[in-house]
């Protein structure tokens, strides 16, 4: 099972048996190498042999076959599959910014929640969905669709957190693209790997930040004194430093952490051989962790910049 991104719990990135299941097994996946060609003393031998060898030949000298020719997941398609659903975000990201600041005037100074919160919780909904029916089938449409529903929320926070804070989306923008650089060009160099050890680590920290955070909404809700300030208890201060800037730190750590298991898991799903249909659960996967990143760097920006 997988423990940082449900969305990679799919035999397809956890079991390399699982290739033996899908249609043309390991042959088709190109794991087992083509057999040998024979000797035979006959003549008949040598000339079965001669095609064998020119038949290789000819292997090694056609272009490399692709996602499309294999019909298996690549790393390549992979990456195409995730720069898509991105664009869609993108599109419905400007949607839910114009949206949002539509009802602004000066008789109605608050923007619009409206498409943060339509887009939340459309985003989990779909996501539940795509999470549970793929480890039967990948259906991509639901998939475009939680990228529409996210790029909505991104979309809709960002211009609600702009409004306030000026700057602060292409601030956001910047810090999310630099994590998201250096935790690929660490991984890809080798230098940073996931390990057992860190991933349990991983998980406890995950479950324990779900918990502050169900809690915090709560007291929120309930109007706790403690919880008061906009993020609630992250608005409070531990000796001078904003309790938000703590705990913001170590959840973009356990992000870029969680990428580089997306990553992991991925390269998996490529070496077991899964279907190239898999390439959209694992831009999925990149999806889901990269916008909670951007969104807890955006918090942490605004919590940085308070009143200003």
């Amino acid at each position: 099972m997988a423990l940082n991104n449900p969305a990679f719990s799919n035999p397809a990135f956890q079991d390399p048996k699982a290739v033996q299941t899908y249609p043309g097994g390991r042959q088709a996946a190109g794991l087992t190498p083509p057999p040998a060609p024979t000797q035979f003393s006959t003549a008949q031998g040598a000339a079965t042999d001669a095609a064998a060898q020119a038949h290789l030949e000819g292997m090694y000298a056609a272009p490399a076959a692709g996602a499309i020719e294999t019909d298996r997941m690549s790393i390549e398609d992979t990456v195409w599959k995730t720069v898509g659903l991105f664009a869609i975000l993108l599109v419905t990201a400007a949607v839910g910014w114009v949206w949002t600041m539509a009802g602004v005037s000066a008789q109605n100074p608050n923007p619009s929640i409206a498409p943060w919160i339509i887009g939340a919780l459309g985003g989990f909904v779909l996501a539940m969905v795509v999470i549970f029916t793929s480890r039967k089938k990948v259906r991509p449409a639901l998939i475009f669709a939680y990228a529409a529903f996210e790029g909505l929320f991104v979309g809709g926070i960002s211009a609600f957190f702009e409004f306030i804070w000026p700057g602060i989306v292409v601030q956001a923008t910047l810090a999310t693209f630099s994590v998201v650089g250096v935790t690929l060009a660490l991984f890809a160099s080798g230098k940073i790997r996931a390990s057992k050890k860190a991933t349990k680590i991983f998980l406890i920290a995950m479950v324990g930040y779900l918990v502050f955070s169900l809690i915090n909404i709560g007291m929120m809700m309930f109007g706790a004194p403690i919880a008061g300030g906009p993020f609630g208890m992250l608005s409070q201060t531990v000796m001078g430093i904003p309790l938000g800037l703590i705990i913001g730190v170590l959840v973009v750590i356990m992000a870029a952490y969680s990428l580089v298991l997306d990553f992991d898991q991925i390269q998996r799903g490529v070496r077991n051989g899964a279907p190239r249909q898999f390439g959209w659960v694992g831009a999925f996967g990149i999806m889901v962790t990269v916008v909670w990143l951007y969104v807890e760097i955006l918090r942490i920006l605004a919590i940085l910049r308070g009143d200003n």
